[in-house]
């Protein structure tokens, strides 16, 4: 093949045999260009368009056409008015010279009327079918007039039925002359527009009439090459709308025509549903329709020239160029290339927001890497040294500068002195102001005002400490703004590649699923598969009203788990209202593990409000959280400082920032809120529902236990309760969890609740073991219940305890085998 194509691009005698092809393509090209500037951007469109409505008649003596045109080009098109005058008064001068006159003098009139009353109109486009209604009617009233003398009843109705059908034409016009523009031309046309698009060009074609080639009608050609042309492009719809209004406006303009209207129609209704077959199935379709309609002509020979002018309209068809069709199509919802081109836009849209997305990512990537660029530890040193030349400046400043010894110091024992000097900070530093007498002695044989200067170390040491523990704090703060950045940089990058995610193309296996529920006989109207993915399955269905029978748990669920090789479980369901509707189901994968958690908690002395807080969170990467918090102290003021440290924390967890990123952030934000010592601590155990990994982070909390079987484990970490200081390590604790453990988690009011107890691991252990139950409820009821027994019933503390149960996940129904995998 390869070696064929080669062949096939060589040249041959000095000839590339597809040379010719390239410059026919380019020819053909020019040629479109060429007649799209020519007819558009000029608008020399305008004047033929104008010239066959001038000589288009209704009903053998309305002229409706000619104004509502004028006037609408005149409004869209401004400069190429006088080119449709033109042609309206060269088309209306073929039928007569007072035609010709007429058409001229009311356009005028028009004209004037308009210009005159345009400085109190506010919107134009809704007050030009008034002025062309009232400008027809009075106009052809005024030409009655001095033509008869009088207006007489039939007269003045149908001035009325002229000028009411100039004001609907006008609205058309206005809705299809944009679309003539190359500037104005939209990606879809309404529904509207290709009916007033239709109506249109039969208008146009109506000013044919009359005009012929070998005896064959010149209407009836281009009116079936119409048909035959929105058939092949939009389908049986579109074509019998075409047939059906061209007919329609013909018949009005020529009552002998009425006929053709139920050929027309018939023709885009047969070539439409043959459209399948290309350009010969349309085609075909007509023939048929022609050969059907004209057996209730006047005998063989209407029949005949009505066989050669479809085959004339046939043979315009079939020369008519692909890209013609093509571009149609691509304007005209419900069509292929319409779909492909929403698509393709649809595309750009999403790659332009995905780069977006990803620059602001890039952005604050680079943030980050500037707020980080200053904590290299060499850059600190450098600092550091820096700071320390400028404290012992300040110091000679105020001591050596009026020293008589200054030089004897500084310029010939600069090292002596400098080293002197630091010695006797740090001491003063380590030694809570106080100096090693062997440094005091050796400093008071080398300067004469030993004391002086000792004194003013001293004092400067209180600033230069400040100083220090201020640029550190600022230090710690840029390295957690420049994490948080960090987090927030990669949530974006990971939320521009899920948008430059595609749906995949799985029509064989929609196919495969819609006859495996067929052939057991469960009714599906539509499937849609976004991801087959193991572990992210996601399926969309629309079944038909199931009167709440539970199809969708009981048996699609089941049978797509056997399809698939994974459990399958309904994630929402839209059950429809009414017996004639259609409920529609999401279907995704199942979780490997499922967490069960019971709660039990009570406030100091009984109260209703408790200082500890506690949330169970599912986060959608197919991660479970549990997390305690306690408020310092008790009562609203405890409540609120641990319920708002869960809120954050859970806000922050759901957007997709790791967790020691998230837990430092709250921290953050709760040690810069206030100066009020008021601090809580945070104990949070993040489960993965996949593989039961779990991540334990302690925040000043308690410990806590993992049962399995009669095996009791301590889970334990130590770190500051959240907002005392801004800077700190999050020590993380992974632990493999299994099914049938229970993870028992709980403030300090349970931990330290037991009264005459000595060690609190052992007697938490001992009373995990000796429970009976697994019920999580149970289990922290119980709990719950030996802490307040054992103080007597007293309740000196909040008390919280949260037991999470880790669970196989087990659906309720069974797989139903059908045979078929889709693979």
């Amino acid at each position: 093949m390869e070696k064929l194509e080669r062949t096939m691009t060589e040249p041959i005698g000095g000839v590339n045999l597809n040379k010719p092809k390239m410059e026919l393509g380019k020819v053909f090209g020019n040629i479109q260009t060429g007649l799209e500037t020519f007819f558009l951007k000029k608008g020399y469109v305008f004047l033929i368009i104008g010239f066959l409505l001038g000589r288009a008649l209704i009903l053998a003596q309305l002229t409706p056409f000619t104004l509502p045109f004028f006037a609408a080009v005149y409004l869209i098109r401004k400069d190429k008015a006088p080119l449709a005058l033109i042609g309206l008064v060269g088309g209306a001068a073929t039928l007569s010279f007072t035609h010709a006159i007429t058409t001229f003098a009311i356009s005028f009139l028009f004209l004037f009327a308009f210009r005159v009353s345009k400085k109190w109109l506010q919107n134009e486009v809704k007050a030009l079918p008034f002025f062309v209604f009232a400008t027809l009617l009075s106009g052809t009233l005024l030409k009655t007039l001095i033509l008869k003398g009088n207006v007489s009843l039939y007269e003045l109705m149908m001035a009325g039925v002229e000028a009411s059908l100039g004001f609907i034409l006008c609205l058309i016009f206005l809705q299809s002359l944009p679309l003539l523009s190359l500037n104005s031309r939209r990606q879809s046309l309404k529904t509207e527009e290709i009916v007033c698009l239709i109506i249109m060009l039969a208008s146009v074609m109506t000013g044919t009439i009359g005009w012929s080639i070998y005896d064959l009608s010149i209407e009836h050609i281009m009116s079936r090459y119409l048909v035959l042309i929105f058939a092949f492009v939009a389908g049986a719809t579109v074509g019998s709308t075409v047939g059906v209004v061209t007919g329609l406006i013909f018949s009005l303009a020529n009552i002998s025509s009425l006929y053709h209207m139920s050929l027309l129609a018939f023709s885009g209704l047969l070539g439409g549903l043959l459209k399948e077959g290309r350009k010969v199935g349309v085609a075909l379709g007509l023939l048929i329709a022609t050969l059907l309609m004209g057996m209730y002509g006047d005998g063989g020979a209407n029949l005949i020239k009505t066989l050669y002018e479809t085959g004339a309209a046939i043979f315009l068809f079939l020369l008519t160029p692909q890209g013609l069709t093509v571009k149609l199509s691509k304007h005209i919802p419900g069509t292929p290339e319409y779909a492909a081109e929403q698509q393709q836009y649809m595309r750009k849209m999403r790659d332009v927001t995905a780069q977006r997305v990803s620059q602001f990512s890039n952005v604050f990537q680079a943030l980050s890497k500037s707020f980080s660029s200053n904590n290299e530890p060499s850059e600190w040193e450098e600092d550091t040294d820096r700071e320390l030349d400028y404290f012992l400046s300040n110091v000679t400043e105020k001591t050596c500068q009026t020293c008589f010894k200054k030089d004897h110091c500084w310029s010939r024992n600069f090292n002596t002195t400098y080293d002197y000097m630091k010695e006797i900070m740090n001491d003063l530093d380590q030694n809570e102001g106080a100096v090693s007498p062997r440094l005091e002695r050796e400093w008071e044989k080398h300067c004469t005002r030993s004391k002086k200067t000792t004194e003013v170390i001293q004092q400067e040491l209180t600033f230069f400490k400040a100083n220090q523990r201020l640029k550190k704090q600022v230090q710690e703060s840029r390295k957690l703004v420049a994490d948080q950045l960090l987090g927030v940089s990669a949530v974006m990058g990971n939320f521009a590649k899920e948008i430059q995610r595609e749906r995949e193309n799985h029509h064989k296996q929609e196919e495969l699923i819609l006859q495996a529920m067929q052939e057991f006989g469960v009714q599906i109207e539509q499937v849609e598969i976004y991801s087959l993915e193991q572990g992210n399955v996601d399926i969309e269905m629309t079944i038909p009203y199931c009167n709440g029978h539970g199809e969708c748990e009981k048996l699609i669920a089941p049978m797509l788990s056997d399809i698939l090789g994974e459990t399958i479980l309904v994630n929402s369901e839209e059950c429809a209202a009414f017996a004639s509707d259609f409920c529609h189901v999401s279907f995704g994968s199942a979780k490997a593990f499922v967490v069960e958690t019971g709660v039990a908690h009570a406030a100091k002395d009984g109260g209703l409000v408790s200082g500890d807080s506690y949330s169970m969170i599912e986060l959608g990467s197919g991660k479970y959280a549990i997390a305690i918090s306690d408020g310092m102290g008790n009562g609203e003021r405890a409540h609120s400082e641990s319920q708002e440290t869960l809120q954050l924390l859970q806000k922050i967890l759901q957007s997709g920032i790791e967790e020691q990123v998230a837990i430092k952030s709250v921290n953050s934000v709760l040690s810069l809120r206030t100066t009020d010592e008021i601090f809580s601590t945070l104990d949070l155990a993040m489960i993965d529902l996949q593989n039961a990994d779990a991540k334990f982070l302690k925040i000043g909390s308690t410990p806590s236990f993992v049962k399995r079987g009669t095996q009791v484990m301590k889970i334990q970490a130590s770190n500051l309760p959240i907002g005392i200081i801004e800077d700190f390590d999050v020590d993380v604790v992974s632990k493999q969890l299994k099914a049938e453990d229970l993870l028992v988690m709980m403030s300090d009011g349970i931990f330290e609740g037991p009264k005459h107890v000595e060690n609190f691991d052992l007697w938490m252990k001992r009373k995990i073991t000796e429970l009976k139950t697994d019920d999580p409820q149970e289990v922290a009821d119980l709990i719950m219940e030996e802490v307040i027994r054992s103080r007597s019933g007293n309740i000196e503390d909040d008390m919280t305890v949260v037991v999470s149960k880790i669970k196989h996940n087990i659906p309720k129904w069974s797989s139903i085998s059908t045979q078929k995998k889709a693979n």
